[in-house]
């Protein structure tokens, strides 16, 4: 295994200065965000672009990444695939074409995504409507030689995201559809744990029982205020009441989760995704917060 970073937390800073930060802490590996460079996506975390691949100089990342003696593990684009909105989503798909293709170029495996999901329609309606749009995404990454992993979180931060969330593939009976629909082993997941903790799934048994479609890891903790539960109570599917974290600060035992992640045989990065508010305002303080996630996974990490 190797340990990563996920760089859209480094909105202000390029892939250059990012590369040599993480190569000079201990990391070995970036996930690139590759949103589109205009920017428009202006959710906390989305829209960053390290990666403009409308205008990619192959070449220059690979060489990039060479100096500093990093791999890329993942490029990284997180837009609604099943948007409510027809523009929306075709321009969702237009885009993840294109960093499909980038990947190619780059010999970058994994085009890291959301399923995306239409909150406002049930899920037996956004399932009929995965089984018309995904198989032919599936398809084009598979035969330009690239893994599709998708990322587990339900995405339900936000009144705007109510009732249903943004992202279909939240639990392992939905994983189990959606595998039963596309097959394909070049599709499966970002696994993410901290998407579990809140919903109360056992990540130690998702890990054992979809070993075989994990591509891909993120390393996110997540605690739980209990008096936002006691609240709000489960009705209102976390807002309120989840609060990411970085590794070390949440309920998570990582020790335990890596365990689970060795007993399978994973051996590709496990890249920590920064989405802790404690640690966040300026690039300084983004920096001990993964300077923090590292000295919390690198002993367990060889």
């Amino acid at each position: 295994m190797k340990l990563g970073l996920m760089t859209a937390a480094f909105p202000t800073l390029t892939l250059e200065e990012v590369a040599a930060w993480s190569a000079a802490n201990g990391f070995e590996a970036l996930e690139v965000a590759s949103w589109p460079a205009a920017g428009a996506d202006q959710r906390r975390y989305a829209g960053v672009s390290h990666l403009d691949v409308d205008r990619l100089d192959e070449r220059a990342v690979r060489n990039l990444m060479d100096r500093h003696h990093l791999a890329i593990s993942s490029l990284a684009y997180y837009p609604n695939n099943l948007d409510g909105d027809a523009a929306a989503r075709q321009a969702a798909h237009e885009h993840l074409r294109k960093v499909i293709l980038a990947a190619q170029r780059l010999d970058v495996g994994v085009v890291g995504t959301f399923i995306g999901r239409d909150q406002r329609r049930s899920v037996s309606e956004n399932l009929a409507e995965f089984r018309q749009v995904w198989p032919p995404l599936v398809r084009f990454a598979t035969e330009h030689g690239v893994k599709i992993a998708i990322e587990n979180c339900p995405m339900i931060f936000s009144e705007d995201e109510w009732p249903g969330g943004r992202n279909l593939a939240y639990s392992p009976a939905l994983w189990r559809q959606l595998f039963a629909v596309i097959p394909d082993p070049n599709f499966g997941l970002n696994l993410d744990p901290s998407h579990l903790v809140w919903q109360f799934i056992d990540y130690e048994r998702a890990v054992r029982e979809f070993a075989d479609r994990i591509l891909h890891v993120h390393a996110k903790d997540m605690a739980i205020d209990r008096d936002g539960l006691f609240e709000q109570g489960v009705m209102s599917l976390g807002m309120g009441w989840q609060i990411p974290k970085l590794p070390g600060l949440g309920e998570i035992h990582w020790d335990r989760f890596i365990s689970a992640l060795y007993a399978i045989g994973y051996d590709g990065v496990v890249s920590v995704e920064h989405e802790d508010r404690r640690f966040e305002g300026d690039v300084d303080l983004v920096q001990k917060g993964f300077v923090l996630a590292r000295n919390t996974l690198r002993p367990l990490i060889v």
